[in-house]
């Protein structure tokens, strides 16, 4: 008759996800070294790019620490249970991401497991960054800002040769094996995804494969040039989002808080062909 008992209580599982995420949140960066070790220059625009990534990480790993120790404290009795703990309690129990995160946090449409895991991706990106000095090859997704790594990319090929920043534009390379040095100019970008079609071991646009929604896409180098001198291929314009909603609202700096850019894809097919099939790239999946 009867099953037993010896399920977990909703409060401690919730607790216990709670604990597991804050031994595992590291500390927050500290910005006094931040800044000592890439101070602003005129010649290195990625200095301010990574100092102010880290101050809206801290923001964010701030926010989900203090929420979180609140949180037990509220599970134990300690203090009040308040409306916005109740609804990152539930939140936390349903596998979502809570409201009071999301505020401070890049756009994300993953459940919070899987956000927590890409959130320490992005923290130890950017740490090894800090300690190391800057990748060979940028995670694109992992930035807060990605609008502020392109212009700090486009500005530094611009005051490098001395030309106007709105007479320069980025031409694009593909290539799937690992660069063994930094370019010349331009910043090389790995960590898209490819939906609705696959990038082939030939560097271009193909279909995509059986059951794969999603395609990694290849190493990007974003190589910044005069409009005037950009490469002439056959090309499908590719819009770039953060997420797979394909949907934003302008934010305060005038860019949508989703589409990132275009970027032009190789293809030997019209470009119609991968419009009706609605072919983007997508930074961060829903999964």
């Amino acid at each position: 008759s009867g099953g037993g008992g010896g399920g977990k209580t909703p409060d401690e599982v919730v607790a216990d996800i709670g604990n597991d995420i804050l031994a595992k949140l590291p500390p927050n960066f500290d910005l006094e070294v931040a800044s000592k070790r890439y101070p602003v220059m005129y010649s290195e625009s990625m200095n301010t790019v990574v100092c102010q990534e880290l101050q809206r990480f801290n923001k964010l790993t701030s926010k989900v620490r203090s929420s979180l120790q609140e949180l037990q404290k509220a599970l134990k009795g300690l203090v009040v249970m308040s409306a916005d703990l109740e609804a990152l309690y539930h939140s936390m129990f349903d596998n979502k991401l809570p409201a009071m995160w999301a505020k401070v946090s890049y756009p994300s449409l993953k459940p919070l497991a899987s956000y927590v895991s890409e959130l320490l991706e992005r923290l130890l990106f950017f740490q090894t960054w800090l300690d190391l000095g800057q990748p060979l090859v940028y995670q694109m997704p992992f930035f807060f800002f990605v609008q502020a790594f392109m212009t700090g990319a486009l500005q530094n090929y611009a005051r490098k040769y001395s030309v106007p920043i709105d007479t320069v534009d980025f031409d694009f390379g593909f290539q799937w094996e690992e660069p063994k040095s930094k370019p010349e100019d331009g910043v090389y970008t790995a960590g898209l995804f490819v939906e609705g079609a696959c990038m082939g071991e030939s560097l271009m646009l193909e279909e995509s494969k059986p059951k794969i929604l999603f395609a990694p896409m290849s190493i990007v180098l974003f190589k910044p040039c005069k409009t005037t001198d950009m490469s002439d291929y056959a090309h499908y314009n590719c819009p770039v989002y953060r997420t797979a909603a394909r949907r934003g609202t302008l934010s305060t700096t005038g860019h949508s808080t989703n589409f990132v850019m275009s970027l032009r894809l190789p293809t030997d097919r019209d470009s119609a062909h991968w419009i009706s099939r609605g072919v983007a790239l997508i930074c961060s999946l829903s999964t």
